[in-house]
């Protein structure tokens, strides 16, 4: 059964049915730029921390980019750690689609207990030279954690991530 609220939908496994109920949640927003600059940006591991601020560097591990089964390590400051130390996360790219302008990352091991969340970003043309971003992911229950803190903190920080293409762009453009 899917349930579905305001800022959260979730499935609630039924007899017969398997599974750990997961957390989801989205976020949205306008970039004020073409689908082609925007795709330009975030399609690039190389130019994650442009668009990203609290990330810091981003790695190749294995495959190539832009090819699923691509493995990068990305760290920064994108969740506080009570040691002071940077976060990292080890992410595979489980699908991409140039064409449809979207891609899809699983998160396989980190020191912010995000392991098996899956990160879903979709690009589309929203005319007038803009660019609707649609960014849905989904985790498994953190324990200790409330639902709504930690989706509501993962929404803020993807939301903010969607607020700076905008800036990468124009910052890309006066580079060339």
């Amino acid at each position: 059964m899917n349930i579905v609220t305001d800022k959260v939908s979730f499935f609630i496994p039924q007899a017969g049915e398997t599974g750990q109920r997961k957390w989801h949640g989205s976020v949205s927003g306008i970039v004020d730029s073409p689908l082609d600059k925007v795709w330009t940006i975030v399609s690039q591991t190389k130019r994650l921390s442009e668009w990203m601020p609290m990330v810091e560097r981003c790695t190749d591990l294995a495959g190539d980019e832009g090819i699923p089964g691509y493995v990068r390590l990305v760290s920064g400051f994108m969740f506080p750690q009570q040691d002071g130390e940077r976060s990292w996360i080890k992410e595979r790219l489980a699908a991409m689609d140039p064409t449809s302008h979207s891609y899809v990352y699983k998160m396989e091991a980190s020191n912010v207990g995000l392991d098996g969340s899956v990160n879903s970003l979709k690009f589309i043309d929203y005319g007038d030279d803009s660019t609707l971003v649609n960014w849905s992911f989904e985790i498994d229950p953190l324990e200790g954690a409330l639902e709504d803190n930690i989706i509501d903190y993962l929404g803020f920080l993807y939301k903010s991530c969607i607020n700076t293409i905008q800036g990468a762009i124009v910052a890309a453009s006066k580079k060339v």
